[in-house]
């Protein structure tokens, strides 16, 4: 056990006007599962790149540990997986390689194929395995479930549970509950760190949200009373001042040296009054430092004339000569939330790509209501680029909904005017959603929309769904969301 100490960390990348942190001081002991949240753009991956060294910063980060990222970059993905293994880590030892991959329910014989025949979630595995056979290390996670069906993210939960030395980024909240013992947070102006799992830190972050709105909302009463008599003193200091002169028609001849003495009196106390307002208003502003806000999103769906919009019968898909799926049969009819489900590779993705009129080749029967309006989010966003207004207007979307949207997800103003390519990954993924909330139609498609999506988004876009009710076929394996959100469930 050995503790990494942060002391008075500041970083901020050259082309920003704002620090990204600023003076941060924490610590970490390097036995703890330690879970890393925080909205999307917020820091973590920077700070995870500040932890090995990789940009210049103020402020001192000590650690008697050498740091691990994970994912690994793989070069040469046509290589055998054991070559793969050998040339992250040139000492492994063939027993615990299998041992690895043994807890993560990973057949042996993938360490003699090429890598890149294994699926995502095997690779994944994989990959896991290969950095926990480092040790005297303290590893740093990065968002591994975004490539993990349901089941593979339990498995991959479980063997987290007993590991520890780690900081593990997750959005999903059911896997973070499962395999941490403390949690460091990202809020508006500082790092908190916690005992406990994700569940327990929300609870007593919405505990002290409260708290803190209440503590606001009897500081607003008092500054409105400081305003009211500031600019009473003020007044009255004014009208002393002009008595100074005295009148044409009075003939009297005012004594100017008292008169001014308590107009400066009565000025004094004016100020003194609004130094008191003024350190009120800071106060405020401290106080609610970090809460977070969630302001509540609308959808466009619009109405259709019929109750069922989609019909597969006996649905059967094919790469080539392999069959992917089979047998698929199921409606979806207005108001359905339905939840697709099934490992990596069961053909979830292509049927959701069938169904949104892609050229997929298939037997069987799809019905779909004629003039049916689909908005389809794709897995993939890390191809945007581009300024948002062009965006926009390329998808014929009102674009002050679409910024406003935005916003409520957590954009800054800067951020609007930046270039999409400077985007994180989960503010790309926000982009394509808020285009999809924006437009005008019947059925809605999102394919893992929440990859990279941070929590408090994922809890908006559940409200979203549960208020407005709209037609939606998804594709999820946030085990959480889909609990609150699916009112029927398909399995491939």
């Amino acid at each position: 056990m050995s503790l990494i100490h942060v002391t008075n960390l500041t970083f901020g990348y050259d082309d920003s006007y704002d620090n990204i942190f600023e003076k941060v001081n924490f610590q970490i002991d390097t036995d703890w599962k330690l879970g890393f949240a925080g909205r999307n753009g917020r820091g973590k991956t920077t700070f995870l790149n500040l932890l090995l060294g990789k940009y210049e910063y103020s402020g001192s980060i000590s650690a008697k540990t050498n740091f691990e990222y994970f994912p690994f970059k793989v070069t040469e993905p046509k290589d055998n997986t054991i070559d793969i293994i050998e040339n992250i880590y040139p000492d492994y030892l063939l027993w615990q390689v299998m041992r690895e991959l043994s807890l993560l329910q990973v057949s042996d014989d993938v360490l003699y194929r090429p890598f890149e025949t294994l699926s995502n979630g095997e690779q994944t595995k994989v990959l896991l395995a290969t950095l926990f056979l480092k040790e005297n290390r303290f590893l740093l996670i990065d968002e591994p479930t975004n490539h993990l069906d349901m089941h593979a993210r339990q498995i991959v939960s479980e063997y987290l549970n007993t590991k520890r030395g780690f900081i593990l980024v997750s959005h999903d909240r059911a896997f973070l509950d499962h395999c941490i013992d403390h949690i460091l947070s990202i809020n508006k102006t500082q790092i908190d760190i916690q005992k406990g799992n994700f569940s327990t830190w929300w609870e007593n972050k919405k505990m002290q949200d409260n708290f803190e709105l209440a503590e606001n909302e009897k500081l607003r009463k008092d500054i409105i009373r400081l305003q009211a008599a500031a600019k009473r003193t003020s007044d009255w200091s004014d009208q002393v001042e002009k008595t100074k002169f005295g009148t044409k028609d009075s003939g009297l001849r005012p004594d100017r040296g008292y008169i001014g003495h308590k107009s400066a009196k009565m000025m004094k106390r004016s100020k003194s009054i609004e130094a008191r307002q003024r350190s009120a208003i800071e106060e405020k502003s401290m106080l609610l430092k970090n809460i977070e806000t969630s302001d509540r999103l609308k959808i466009s769906q619009t109405d259709f004339y019929t109750n069922r919009f989609v019909e597969l019968q006996d649905i059967s898909m094919f790469y080539g000569q392999k069959k992917v799926c089979e047998g698929v049969q199921f409606t979806i009819e207005r108001g359905d939330r339905v939840a697709l489900y099934g490992k990596n590779g069961s053909g979830k993705s292509s049927l959701i790509k069938l169904i949104c009129g892609e050229d997929i080749f298939y037997t069987g029967t799809i019905r779909k209501a004629s003039q049916l309006i689909i908005s389809y989010v794709a897995q993939n966003a890390s191809h945007l680029n581009g300024n948002l207004s062009d965006y926009s207007r390329d998808h014929k979307i009102d674009e002050s909904i679409f910024k406003a949207i935005l916003r409520k997800l957590d954009f800054s103003r800067v951020q609007l005017e930046k270039d999409i390519s400077d985007f994180s990954d989960g503010q790309k993924k926000k982009v394509l959603l808020a285009r999809s909330l924006c437009e005008k139609a019947h059925l809605h498609v999102w394919d893992e929309p929440l990859n990279f999506i941070d929590v408090i988004s994922r809890m908006q876009i559940e409200e979203l769904l549960l208020e407005y009710r709209p037609t939606i076929l998804f594709v999820e394996h946030d085990s959480e969301f889909c609990k609150n959100i699916a009112t029927k469930i398909i399995e491939l």
